[in-house]
């Protein structure tokens, strides 16, 4: 019984740190130590890479929504980096060569990084940033989010993501990713972010260089700057949206890639996990992303260690039974069906979503599963009346 009572204790110890102990302990240190950024204004020359692999539905928004941005056209370079696209894509983006849009196309199949990469060899930038095509900026985001590095000690920089959903709620993926903004936000005002938004992210060139098209170009590109010594902040002004993915099934697939992805950039990169020779850094990098995918674990350990102790007390009867509640309103919120669309039944279902994806991840990296390629996620454009006023972003 001791044994159990130890790891119930530890295991649902644990899942609190992880959730919300660590984001307490942020916002306690942002207190105490506050690192500010100096922004100021400033025109860098900037090469804005889209990655793109069939997305003859989507590139033509996204291309006139990078055109509309207000930075000079001289110093901002637009490169399409096709991956071996099949579709009208290519074609599309060639419409808008005397436009000053430039396709670069892989000869065959080589994933996102290897797309990024091969259009980062022919950029001419000093600042390079990447988006996705399901991503719409504001028309100021390349002017905003170049003013942090105006700031030295600034390697690269993350947007905050908006999700827009149809009904206007923000569902279990919104309500998760203002988390994570959170998260950031805290972290920033540390020091440094430990996850860059894929759907819009900025980095010095240097920081870009050399490239890895094996790992996954956000996350590896704030490890390089964490290796120079240099922050990785979240700018609060610089905001990316995007519409959530409707297919459950495509949506857990993409949750998977992610992690997967995720975990191959940590455990290469493990030495950062060094507090001795990386600090603060190390202590997030740890409590951010390596516990996050270590919770399913400890949910598990809990549950099965709550089932031996409910014989012993009615105490651990009664915690059984609020576990049990939990898993029922996850079952119950996955059917999607109208009476189960509060957040009481949407938000475990989601939890559970999650931690599901991330067991399936570590079992793939186990079993030597890479991801190199990819198949962008199949998210519904973003209507431009359906953007929030820049005001309420900022804000937010």
């Amino acid at each position: 019984m001791r044994l159990a009572e130890f790891l119930l204790g530890g295991s649902v110890t644990f899942v609190l740190y992880t959730y919300f102990g660590y984001p307490v302990l942020l916002w306690v240190l942002a207190r105490v130590r506050c690192v500010q950024v100096l922004r100021g204004d400033m025109e860098p020359s900037v090469s804005l890479i889209i990655a793109a692999h069939n997305e003859e539905r989507r590139i033509r928004e996204k291309l006139e929504n990078t055109l509309s941005q207000d930075y000079r056209s001289e110093l901002l370079e637009i490169i399409v980096a096709s991956d071996c696209s099949t579709d009208r894509t290519d074609a599309i983006a060639l419409e808008y060569r005397s436009r000053g849009v430039k396709l670069v196309r892989t000869a065959k199949r080589v994933g996102k990084e290897g797309a990024q990469k091969q259009a980062l060899e022919t950029s001419r930038g000093d600042i390079l940033a990447f988006s996705d095509t399901a991503t719409i900026l504001p028309v100021a985001a390349i002017r905003t989010i170049v003013r942090n590095f105006h700031d030295p000690s600034v390697g690269c920089v993350s947007s905050v993501d908006r999700v827009l959903t149809d009904d206007g709620k923000p569902g279990g993926e919104g309500v998760y990713v203002r988390y994570e903004m959170l998260l950031r936000r805290l972290e920033s005002r540390i020091g440094t972010v430990v996850g860059l938004s894929g759907s819009f992210f900025a980095a010095r060139r240097e920081i870009c260089e050399p490239w890895r098209a094996d790992l996954q170009s956000d996350f590896n590109t704030l490890i390089n700057a964490a290796r120079r010594h240099l922050r990785g902040i979240s700018d609060d002004l610089s905001v990316a949206y995007y519409r959530t993915i409707k297919d459950p099934a495509r949506e857990y697939d993409r949750k998977v890639r992610t992690v997967l992805r995720g975990i191959t950039v940590l455990l290469s990169h493990a030495s950062l996990l060094n507090p001795f020779r990386y600090g603060l850094f190390s202590w997030e990098l740890a409590s951010h992303k390596l516990f996050r995918w270590l919770v399913p674990y400890a949910l598990i350990l809990a549950l099965a260690a709550n089932a031996v102790l409910a014989f012993s007390s009615r105490t651990y009867v009664a915690l059984l039974s609020l576990q049990g509640l939990f898993y029922l309103a996850a079952v119950l919120g996955a059917t999607r069906r109208p009476a189960f669309r509060h957040p009481a039944f949407v938000l475990p279902a989601f939890a559970v979503e999650v931690n599901g994806s991330i067991i399936h991840a570590w079992c793939s990296f186990f079993r030597g599963r890479r991801i190199t390629g990819w198949s962008p996620s199949t998210r519904d454009p973003v209507e431009t009346s359906q953007k929030p006023a820049a005001s309420e972003d900022s804000a937010s």
